[in-house]
This record gives C-alpha cells, structure tokens and sequence, in this order.
C-alpha cells in the first residue's frame, strides 16, 4: 500500500472516527478535552479556535471523500459557531465559550478571526449556505476595520475590541505585539475566502499579506522566517520555529496560486513580480528547514524537530509539525521534481506511522514525542488547540496532490 491509501486510511478509519465521538448532542459542538488517559471531560471549556478547526476540517473531508454525512458534522459545527461562538452584541468571534454555551473567555483575537473566516468559507464551499459566506465577510470587514495598522494586523483586544495586551499567541518568556502565526493564519484565511469569492478588496487585503511577509518577516540572509515582533513588525527574537516555515512555505504557495487563478487581466508588473519572488524563496525556506531541522532517530526514519531557541535546539517532535513538514516537502517536491523532497515526506510518515499515531483504542494522535520517540509528557489528545486541523488537513492534501 502506497503512501496515498495509508493516509487515506488514517482519514478515514482513524482520525474522522475519533472527532465524530467528540460530538456534542445535548449542547452543541464538540467536546473540549481528552486527557493522555482518554477521558473526555465533557464540562471543559470549548475554544472557538477548536471548533472552527473542527467545521474546516469535517467541510473539508466533505469535499475530499464525497461522504454527506460528513457535511451533517460540519454543520453541527457551524450551528454551534452561529449560536454560541459568536458576540450577537459587539461583533467577531469569542476566544472560548462553557461546555454548554455560555460566554468564557471574552477575548476578540484576529487569530480566532482567521480561523472562523477560514472554517466559514470552506463550509460556504462545501454547503453552498450562502448565509456561512455572509458570516465570513463580516469577520474579514472586522478585521480590516478593527485590527490593521500601518505596519501589520494588531492581535489581541477586549470584548469591544479595545486593544490589550497580547498574551495568548506570545511564547518563550516574550510579549510579541505582533507575530507570524497570526500574520499566516490571516493570510490563510483571505487565500479560502478569496478563493470561493473571488472578491477584489479580499485580493488587496491578501496581496498586503503578502509584501508583510516578503518585506518584514522573511530573511534573504537565514532564508527563514522571523516570528515575535514590535508594534512596527521588528523582530524581538532570535527563535526559529520549523514547524511555522514548512507550513508557511506551503501556504505561501496556496496563495500564490489561487492569485494566479484569479482574475489574470489585474495582475500588473508588480503583483507578478511578488507572486515570482514569493514562490521562489518559499522553496528556498523548504530547503534551508532539510537542512537545519530534520534529525535521523531510528532505522533510517526521520522526523521534524520543533524549533531553535537562542540556539538551542529543541528536539521534540510535536504532531502538528510533522503533519506540516509532510504537507511542505511534498509541495517542495512538486514545484521541484527534486526527489529528494518525496523521500524525506514518505520517512516523516513512516515516522509518524511508528510513534506519532497513537494506536489505543479510542485515540487519534499523541501530542508529542521526545527524541527517542516516546510520549513522555502525557499532554492531552484533545483540547483546545490540538485539533484535526493539522493531521487531518495533511491526509487530504496528500490525497488530493496524488489523485491520478
């Protein structure tokens, strides 16, 4: 069995299985947690990260197998998104509300935004709810309204979308006023909606995104990307994250081509020329994370170390990173023919087949792993940021890349 059944299998009678129990049917949604023991807490909180993650990737499995019951969890999802996940009063997304509906953490984060607006345009996609679209553009106004300055997308903010301080997507002892994450998931989110629209102002917006990433994120001289910055996007840190610079390599690349794809007449001299460089030093982003970040750990196999600190490498390997690094390298093997770019995606899921997929009954993915491939630090399987989103997507990019 090639590399595409396997993942297709995986999809299909493994990780699909496991978020369809997650379903809520007294409260709507999903349920919030599962434990390392695999005990679901059903009074957990229920991020709105997660259960946007959750629409986009049931939408999209929808969309890539063809299953209709699929699009039913998908739409558990998005009713759960209409009715509890969003603020009827001051407008966007909440950062997380209680098992059973009630307003948790207030915060309005552009992060929370994108992924929404992400989730929201799949399933417009895939249901054809023209209401889900309607839902997107709101988000996306409110964005570009509330959460834009002259340098980037100002992050984190109060229920009435005054700014505060940006607590939740800093790391590493930092306080980031802006970052990268954020930056790609915006980017993301307008690539999806932009490519179910087709809408002008949406280009712009993604057109902006991407010269930020070209002219402040981007370095010609690390070929990688810089991810905690000041108010006027300078860097404040010497980190660097191989998980994000796979990802973003590929993502970059999903831009790039849905802007081709669109409307060829509005593509002036200068457009063109960020698409040609975007595209080009992704590739060389994809080469420099070969180079610096994969680690041999047993018999031949390889996996994606987590990120580089003040120098010092952090040899974790974490699920998502491995399920972007498969995702990257293989769309580095398809701009380039390089094979070298396959042979290090099929070692990663041979890698992940060995370690990362937990096998428990009842289980999906364990968080992650130390270098010697064992799951010592018993995060949870579930929870608000452990999602479908990533293993899952991976799945079907690879489906969809090697159809015949």
């Amino acid at each position: 069995m090639g590399m595409r059944e396997e993942v297709k299998q995986e999809l299909v009678h493994h990780i699909i299985p496991f978020w369809e129990k997650l379903k809520d049917e007294e409260y709507g949604g999903y349920y919030g947690y599962v434990d390392f023991e695999l005990h679901v807490d059903k009074t957990c909180e229920k991020g709105c990260i997660l259960n946007s993650r959750i629409l986009w990737f049931f939408a999209n499995a929808y969309m890539t197998l063809g299953d209709a019951g699929l699009l039913e969890y998908a739409r558990h999802a998005y009713d759960f998104l209409k009715k509890y996940c969003w603020d009827t009063e001051c407008g966007g997304v909440f950062w997380s509300v209680t098992f059973d509906g009630k307003t948790g953490d207030e915060t309005k984060h552009t992060y929370s935004q994108a992924f929404a607006i992400y989730a929201l345009s799949s399933y417009y996609d895939a249901s054809k709810d023209r209401e889900a679209l309607k839902l997107a553009w709101q988000l996306f106004h409110r964005i570009e309204e509330s959460c834009t300055d002259a340098f980037g997308y100002l992050e984190s903010f109060t229920r009435d979308w005054k700014p505060e301080d940006n607590e939740k997507l800093s790391e590493n002892g930092l306080l980031a006023d802006k970052t990268m994450n954020t930056l790609l998931h915006v980017l993301e989110a307008y690539t999806e909606l932009y490519r179910v629209s087709g809408d002008e102002k949406v280009k712009e917006a993604l057109y902006r995104s991407l010269r930020i990433f070209r002219e402040k994120v981007y370095r010609e001289d690390t070929q990688q990307l810089e991810v905690f910055f000041d108010t006027e996007m300078r860097t404040i840190s010497d980190l660097y994250s191989y998980g994000h610079d796979i990802e973003a390599s590929w993502l970059l690349d999903r831009a790039v081509q849905v802007l081709r794809d669109g409307k060829q007449e509005s593509l002036d001299e200068q457009n063109a020329e960020l698409l040609a460089e975007t595209s080009e030093y992704t590739t060389r982003i994809a080469e420099r994370i070969a180079e610096r970040a994969l680690c041999d750990v047993s018999m031949n196999q390889e996996a994606m170390n987590n990120e580089c600190f003040l120098g010092v490498v952090d040899t974790t390997h974490v699920w998502w990173v491995q399920a972007e690094a498969m995702v990257g390298f293989y769309n580095c093997y398809q701009k380039t023919g390089n094979s070298r770019f396959l042979e290090i995606t099929e070692h990663i899921w041979n890698y992940t087949k060995e370690y990362v997929i937990d096998e428990r009954e009842g289980a999906e993915w364990y968080w992650d792993l130390d270098k010697s491939g064992k799951p010592v630090s018993g995060k949870p399987i579930a929870e608000p940021w452990k999602c479908p989103y990533h293993n899952g997507r991976m799945c079907m990019e690879i489906i969809r890349r090697t159809e015949k």
